[in-house]
């Protein structure tokens, strides 16, 4: 059932625009591999073979970790409703933070962008479409205030005093490079 594609389609795009939740995994070449769902329309398809996603603080900073030490990354997006629908998208992807003037540009891409960390460029090398029939029919409420709140509340210097205390590294001790100071990249 499942079918593998070198690029979106049109119609595989209007899929993604419509979905409420992504999940992106990442993985260094030794330690833990990391699942991570998002949300909050952060993700926006830039062509057929390239999407952007922004990355809010959070409590962790796998991704970035793990991106730095290799560059592979899966999205998987999921239908919770209509016809059933597993998509996932394979490649490589970098970090642009805020110091670099590729973020600069591309978050014009986000409206409200309290709390971004990074932008995730992925180049996708497969697209893969997988039945779904197993995933549960949910109905969207909202999306949650609480992560926007809570970095309006913190602050410009805040977010930056968290990164330092909470983004420095992974569980397996990598590296993340949120704070290292360079004029631009």
């Amino acid at each position: 059932m499942a079918k593998q594609l070198d690029s979106l389609t049109e119609k595989l795009t209007d899929f993604i625009n419509e979905q409420h939740i992504f999940f992106v995994g990442t993985a260094a070449s030794d330690g833990r591999v990391n699942v991570s769902p998002k949300g909050m329309d952060t993700l926006r398809v830039t062509g057929p073979n390239e999407l952007i996603w922004l990355n809010l603080t959070g409590s962790g900073n796998e991704t970035a970790a793990h991106i730095l030490q290799n560059n592979r990354m899966t999205i998987m997006f999921c239908a919770f409703e209509g016809k059933p629908l597993i998509l996932r998208l394979y490649g490589q992807s970098e970090i642009l933070h805020p110091r670099n003037d590729a973020f600069k540009e591309l978050i014009k891409n986000f409206g409200d962008t309290e709390g971004a960390r990074q932008i995730f460029r992925m180049k996708i090398d497969l697209v893969q479409t997988s039945c779904g029939f197993a995933v549960p029919l949910m109905d969207f409420q909202q999306d949650r205030s609480i992560l926007k709140d809570w970095a309006k509340n913190k602050g410009e210097s805040g977010i930056k005093e968290y990164w330092k205390e909470k983004n420095q590294s992974s569980l397996d001790g990598y590296k993340t490079n949120i704070l290292i100071d360079h004029s631009s990249n």
